[in-house]
C-alpha cells in the first residue's frame, strides 16, 4: 500500500439537482429515510460493494468507505432547480413513485428543499411548461445566475463541497459543432453571443458548477460536457466530469447481457428493444427531436462489446447491407405505466451451422428506483474523484452511464461492458486507497 493523498471526506457535501422530479426525490427521500434507519440504499455500490485489495494471505474485501474517505449521507446537504415551484415533498407526492408512508417520516426536510428557478428554454423541452424560472436572460446571464445560486446555497447551507447532478429531462440533441464546443474560448464567445441553437442550458448549469469548484454529472443523454471545449474548462477548473445518461433499466440489461453473446461466441441477426414509459421523461421524449438525443445514447451500447470487424462471421450480418446486425431502439410514451417502465427486448441470435435461435427479455423495472442510487454513486464518487485531484472526464464511473464519455476525436471508444467498467470501478478505488490497481481489461 502507497501512501494516498486523497483528501478526507470533512464538513458538508452540498449536492444540488437540476430537476426536481421522480429521480431526483426518489433519490432525496432515500437518502433522508436511510440516515434516519427508515430505509436501506438497496443499489448502491458505494454503501454495500465489497472490493478485493491485496493478493493472496494479504487478500481482503473492503467496503469503498474502507478503502477510501467518502462522505457520509449525514453530511448530504440537498438543493435544487426546477421549472415548477413545488417543493421536495410535494414533487415527491406528484411523482408517485413511492408510497405515502415512505415519504411521510421525512416531509419536513423533504419540505424544507424548495426549488431555486431553473435556467430554462422551452425550445429544449417543449412539453414542460412551468413558471419558476430566471426569466429573460442570455446564455451567458445564465451562466452567471447559477453561479450565484450556488454560492449563495454553499454559504448559506455551510457547506464545504458542492456536487451538481443533471437529473432533468432530456434536451433535444444538439450536434457537436466544431466552431463553437471544440474549443473554450469558442464556447465562452458563443455564451456572450447568446447563440441559443448550439448553446443548451445544460451547458450554463456544466459552466457554472465546473468554475464554482464543482463536479458536474450529467445524467441525461444530452450534448453538455461531451465536447472538447467542455473538457478544456474541467482540465482548466481542475474539476471532475461525468456523463451522460443514467444507466438503469434496458441498457443495464444490454451491457450485462451482450457480453454473454460474445464470450460464447454465439451470433447475432438483431437485437430489437423497445420501451413504454409515463412519467415526465416519456412526456418530453415522446417530441422526436429529444427522443433522437436518446436513441444516440441508446444504440451506442451494443455497438462497442459486439463488433463486426473483429468477428465479421458472427456480427457481419442482419442489416441491409449485411454489414452489421441490425438493432433497433424505441421508447413510448404510455401515461397508464407512470414511472414504471416496462423494457422488451427480442435478440435473434444464431448458433452451430447457423441455426437461429431467440432470446426474450421483458424487464418490467421502477425508472426512479434504479436511478436513485446511481445518482448517490456518482455524487460520491465524484466528490471523492475531486479531493484526490482527478479532473476532467472520469472514465471509471462508467459503470454507472448509458453512454459513457470518451475522447471521440481521437478515435478513442467508450467501454460499454459491465464487467470491463467495473473492472475500471475498482481500479480506480483501490488505487486511490492507496492500492495497487491490480486487475486488467483485456
Amino acid at each position: 500500500m502507497t501512501q494516498t493523498k486523497v483528501k478526507p471526506a470533512e464538513g458538508k457535501l452540498g449536492i444540488l439537482v437540476v430537476g426536481n422530479g421522480a429521480v431526483a426525490t426518489t433519490f432525496m427521500t432515500g437518502v433522508l429515510m436511510t440516515r434516519k434507519g427508515l430505509a436501506k440504499p438497496v443499489g448502491s455500490m458505494t454503501q454495500y460493494d465489497k472490493i478485493r485489495i491485496g493478493k493472496g494471505a494479504d487478500k481482503k474485501y473492503l467496503k469503498y468507505d474502507e478503502i477510501v474517505s467518502l462522505a457520509k449521507l449525514d453530511d448530504i446537504v440537498f438543493g435544487c432547480w426546477d421549472v415548477y415551484p413545488a417543493n421536495a415533498y410535494q414533487a415527491a407526492i406528484y411523482a408517485e413513485v413511492l408510497k405515502e408512508k415512505d415519504i411521510e417520516p421525512v416531509r419536513d426536510e423533504l419540505e424544507a428543499i424548495k426549488p431555486m428557478k431553473a435556467a430554462f428554454d422551452k425550445n429544449y423541452a417543449k412539453r414542460l411548461d412551468g413558471d419558476n424560472v430566471k426569466v429573460g436572460l442570455t446564455r451567458w446571464q445564465m451562466v452567471e445566475a447559477l453561479r450565484e445560486d450556488i454560492r449563495s446555497f454553499k454559504a448559506e447551507k455551510g457547506c464545504d463541497r458542492i456536487v451538481v447532478l443533471w437529473a432533468a429531462s432530456t434536451e433535444i440533441y444538439v450536434p457537436v459543432d466544431e466552431k463553437v464546443h471544440y474549443h473554450l474560448a469558442d464556447l465562452e464567445a458563443a455564451m456572450k453571443a447568446d447563440d441559443r441553437e448550439h448553446i443548451a442550458p445544460s451547458m450554463c448549469y456544466a459552466y457554472a458548477a465546473l468554475v464554482e469548484g464543482a463536479p458536474f454529472i450529467m445524467g441525461a443523454p444530452n450534448t453538455t460536457v461531451d465536447f472538447p471545449a467542455m473538457w478544456e474548462l474541467a482540465e482548466k477548473t481542475k474539476m471532475p466530469i461525468a456523463g451522460k445518461d443514467f444507466k438503469t433499466g434496458q441498457t443495464l440489461v444490454k451491457s450485462g447481457f451482450a457480453p454473454i453473446i460474445g464470450t460464447r461466441c454465439l451470433g447475432l441477426s438483431g437485437w430489437f428493444s423497445t420501451n413504454i414509459l409515463g412519467n415526465r421523461d416519456g412526456l418530453v421524449l415522446d417530441e422526436p427531436a429529444n427522443f433522437r438525443t436518446k436513441e444516440v445514447s441508446k444504440l451506442s451500447t451494443l455497438e462497442t462489446i459486439l463488433k463486426p470487424e473483429i468477428q465479421p462471421d458472427l456480427y457481419g450480418h442482419g442489416n441491409d447491407e449485411d454489414t452489421q446486425y441490425y438493432h433497433k431502439v424505441r421508447i413510448n410514451y404510455y401515461p397508464p405505466r407512470n414511472d414504471n417502465k416496462e423494457g422488451w427486448d427480442n435478440i435473434d441470435i444464431f448458433g452451430w451451422m447457423g441455426y437461429p435461435m431467440q432470446i426474450k427479455i421483458n424487464f418490467l423495472c421502477r425508472d426512479s428506483i434504479l436511478a436513485a442510487p446511481l445518482c448517490l454513486d456518482l455524487c460520491l464518487l465524484s466528490d471523492l474523484a475531486a479531493r484526490a485531484g482527478r479532473y476532467g472526464t472520469q472514465r471509471f464511473l462508467s459503470f454507472f452511464l448509458k453512454s459513457p464519455m470518451h475522447d471521440y476525436t481521437q478515435g478513442e471508444e467508450a467501454v460499454n461492458h459491465l464487467y470491463q467498467q467495473y473492472t475500471m470501478l475498482k481500479n480506480a478505488i483501490r488505487e486511490m486507497g492507496g492500492y495497487e490497481a491490480d486487475e486488467e481489461i483485456d
